[in-house]
């Protein structure tokens, strides 16, 4: 083999790499039919003790697979292990017998970015070696006491796109040189799936089928320890746990301990083979989305590994030494075995720490007084049902109460679902339900020193994910809830519509979340005619926002009733029959306050000069969540295009060049001149705001500092005026940077107001929104546009997370999203992404708002 490995004798019955696909490990990339050829090869040969399991398909089409290895003797009972484990996960604590006949399942996982290339190679080799080392006294301890489960490939089409676009770029012979060709990947870079998620961010927002498959499947396994195996910057070395600060709270010191000992056995395996390593930096342990987070949340002690990426074949770093892929292979393989070693020979502890979080999870939950997640169903109903269903997906128990319930002290006229935190998977639904994750004292406090010091802080991701927030929902917690009047929802419970047909005028389909957007969107493609309202209106004594929609039986067909009602079944939506089109308060439907509702056809600006996940975030949200097919146009290609034929036009988040990259930025003034929507999403907002175009009178604001600014003439001077510094303070004001931007805000969750009188309000009154990083922007002067979102009074802003205080004080009323006409159109500027990963379901509608909404009243 090209690369050394740990010694064993290989029985030859078991085919290599070599043997199936002509390439030996690490010497090549294997392509995603290569991986599934091999795997299946060595099941193939060794059926007594590997079998191949699919759990998925890519929205490519590609399948997802995981590989069982165990003894004989094990594979033999695999379904009694299983329902053994499955008592462990109840937090079941086993008789001693029991226990010492159980074996410990370990789940390793590769490639779940799919230019992270090494990983994937180095499952190859984990399946071969555990199949052909049959004497090997380790590989023995191992299959005897552990259930291995080997997830080879997480992202096919990932990796399917980095491979593409490595061989079609080499040449005679693999270059080194870190800017060549098969080195740098095309937008949007093989990282990414089809709909350009990270799925390593999506674990409980499970929007991806890659996702989801493997989440059943981990829950159907209940692994007690778990791997995800990555790669890093090629002039790294090698990461290992422990992980870094700071550490989510429901995380136990046991788990930690763990990862301590599965470090130090991973240390002694590279210290032989002569690899450098880091622990305890940059990786942290705290955002639930990761691949080790989600399971250490359901007690398994989870960790990433990071290998420095070659990105192809052979890199050369900026010491000038080389680093290979088969070097990279090789190391993923000795931090796999000497995990898989750890756990087979202290397998009963690691059986008991998974069923004693599980239990300790119930039993610290029981005596809590925020015990009961109470979520209304009366607000944002489509969000509130999604939620459930989501949180079932991913095991938890989750109650629905019926109509009229009392729960918490409160009344729930509509109904409400509940989760009670005493459950197995406990600290799971904490972490995901309450309002506040909070981070340790010390590492805040170390956090501010560092930026005193003029350092950076060490957060990674996001602070704040409080999923009731992120939907919109009125949700509260208490210690005390009945609910023996209860149901259990799961995860592939049809969403009930509401509503009958038989109406004499028309249905209203009122504006208030994900479900009626749908719902107005498929009337609209079936070629149903309908209007929506700026103001809200009251009928038969119910008040119906602004935004909400009618579709009367005289511009459609006396069949409308049934339509609606099989569209509306379909999707789980709500429609109300009209008996008449007299309503108590509010405009008529022949009011000027209706405006025609038309299927808008959207563009959004895709390729190099844009961010990848925003534009697939948004992407995915109005295709798959809405129902809205989006037409996706190269940047390079916009000049080019005919925009008129499209009604709304999404710029989403850039890099700072995308407007150069148009050519002919002046088509978007005579778009949105012309009558169009133009959506401008973050960077792309900033690009905009800077441009001579006129289309949106913004600009981002610099940090606000104390200290007077330095005489700005005094650059073109060979001297300057005499200054008398008497203070540290005054020191440290006169050496600040005035002109530099806002601190970076790694990710929380604020209060926004809206301004209901506007239409693209419709539905809210305020909302919840995700601020990152750095950009601050001046309002709107009301001579040139409206403020339509706005973000709340200091004092009231933040809801979930940890900002900054001069962030808090500086983003205090400031503009979220604002409204500006040219000519017959509008740009609209969103500060904030309302999509990003495809979580923030509680601003659906305010997308709708944009998208829908919006081509219906520029028309107007």
């Amino acid at each position: 083999m090209a690369q050394s490995y740990p010694e064993a004798d290989y029985n030859p019955q078991i085919p290599t790499l070599q043997d199936v696909v002509g390439h030996d490990h690490g010497e090549d990339i294997s392509s995603v039919e290569e991986i599934n050829t091999y795997m299946r090869a060595l099941a193939e040969a060794a059926p007594d003790r590997m079998k191949v399991q699919t759990y998925a398909e890519s929205w490519q089409g590609r399948e997802l697979f995981y590989a069982v290895i165990a003894s004989p003797e094990n594979m033999q009972r695999l379904e009694d292990i299983r329902t053994t484990t499955d008592r462990l996960a109840d937090g079941e604590a086993l008789p001693g017998q029991t226990l010492e006949d159980l074996p410990a399942v370990v789940w390793l996982s590769y490639g779940v970015h799919g230019d992270e290339i090494t990983p994937p190679d180095s499952a190859l080799f984990m399946a071969y070696h555990l199949l052909a080392a049959e004497e090997d006294e380790l590989v023995e301890t191992i299959l005897e006491n552990t259930i291995i489960i080997i997830d080879p490939l997480q992202n096919p089409d990932g990796r399917a796109r980095f491979v593409h676009s490595f061989t079609s770029a080499l040449g005679l012979e693999p270059m080194a040189d870190r800017y060549t060709a098969e080195h740098d990947q095309p937008w949007p870079r093989g990282r990414f799936n089809h709909y350009i998620f990270d799925l390593n961010r999506d674990w409980f927002a499970m929007t991806q089928p890659e996702t989801i498959g493997k989440v059943q499947a981990v829950l159907e396994w209940n692994p007690v320890v778990y791997v995800d195996s990555h790669e890093m910057g090629g002039d790294n070395t090698y990461y290992f746990p422990p992980a870094a600060k700071p550490y989510n709270p429901n995380i136990t010191d046991a788990q930690r301990d763990n990862q301590v000992q599965l470090g130090q056995n991973m240390a002694s395996y590279f210290d032989a083979f002569g690899v450098p390593y880091f622990t305890r930096e940059v990786y942290d342990a705290f955002y639930p989305g990761y691949g080790d987070m989600w399971p250490t949340l359901n007690g398994a002690t989870a960790m990433t590994f990071e290998q420095a990426s070659p990105r192809g074949l052979v890199f050369t770093r900026r010491d000038g030494s080389e680093l290979t892929y088969a070097e990279g292979v090789r190391n993923n393989v000795l931090s796999s075995l000497a995990t898989l070693e750890v756990v087979a020979r202290n397998k009963d502890d690691y059986l008991s720490g998974y069923a004693a979080y599980r239990r300790s999870a119930i039993d610290e939950a029981r005596g809590a007084s925020d015990r009961y997640v109470v979520m209304d169903l009366a607000t944002r109903r489509f969000e509130a049902e999604t939620l459930a269903r989501t949180l079932a997906r991913q095991g938890l128990e989750v109650l629905r109460a019926g109509n009229g319930a009392s729960l918490c002290g409160s009344n729930y006229p509509e109904g409400a679902f509940i989760v009670d935190l005493a459950q197995p998977q406990g600290r799971l639904a904490r972490t995901l339900l309450s309002e506040l994750t909070p981070l340790a004292d010390e590492f805040v406090a170390e956090q501010e020193s560092r930026r005193d010091r003029g350092l950076n802080h060490e957060l990674y991701d996001v602070t704040a994910w409080s999923l009731p927030l992120m939907f919109g929902l009125e949700a509260e917690q208490c210690n005390r809830a009945s609910i023996s009047d209860t149901t259990i929802v799961t995860a592939d419970d049809p969403i009930m519509p509401v509503g009958s047909v038989g109406a004499e005028f028309g249905y209203i389909i009122p504006w208030t979340d994900s479900g009626q957007v749908r719902l107005v969107i498929a009337a609209l493609q079936e070629g149903l005619k309908g209007k929506t309202t700026d103001e809200p209106f009251t009928y038969n004594g119910e008040t119906y926002p602004s935004g909400s929609a009618i579709f009367t039986i005289a511009a459609n067909s006396s069949y409308l009733g049934p339509d609606l009602s099989e569209l509306a079944t379909e999707i789980g939506a709500e429609f109300i029959a009209m008996d008449t089109s007299w309503v108590e308060d509010g405009p008529n439907f022949g009011s000027s306050s209706f405006a025609t509702l038309k299927l808008p056809k959207v563009a959004l600006a895709w390729g190099e000069g844009t961010s990848p996940t925003s534009a697939g975030s948004m992407r995915y949200v109005l295709e798959r969540k809405l129902g809205l097919p989006v037409a996706t146009i190269r940047v390079s290609s916009m000049s080019r295009a005919d925009l008129s034929d499209y009604d709304v036009v999404i710029l989403p988040d850039s890099y700072g060049d995308m407007l150069d990259t148009f050519g002919r930025v002046s088509l978007l003034e005579d778009f949105v001149e012309g009558g169009g929507v133009l959506i401008a999403i973050d960077g792309a907002l900033a690009e905009l705001s800077s441009s001579d175009l006129g289309l949106i009178s913004t600009k981002r604001e610099y940090a606000v500092s104390e200290g007077d600014q330095k005489d700005e003439d005094d650059a073109e001077e060979s001297r300057v005026e005499g200054t008398i510094l008497e203070t540290v303070d005054e020191y440290e004001a006169y050496i600040h940077d005035h002109r530099a931007s806002p601190e970076d805000i790694p990710g929380v969750l604020v209060n926004v107001e809206a301004n209901t009188d506007h239409w693209l309000s419709a539905g809210y009154d305020s909302a919840i929104a995700l601020v990152t990083g750095r950009d601050i922007y001046r309002p709107l002067n009301e001579a040139d546009g409206v403020n339509v979102f706005r973000f709340a009074d200091a004092d009231e802003l933040l809801v979930s997370g940890y900002l900054w205080e001069e962030n808090r004080v500086q983003l205090a009323y400031k503009p979220f999203v604002m409204v500006e006409e040219a000519g017959q159109g509008v740009t609209i500027g969103f500060t904030q992404s309302p999509a990003t990963r495809a979580y923030l379901d509680g601003l659906n509608l305010l997308i709708a708002n944009a998208v829908v909404i919006g081509p219906s009243r520029v028309a107007h």
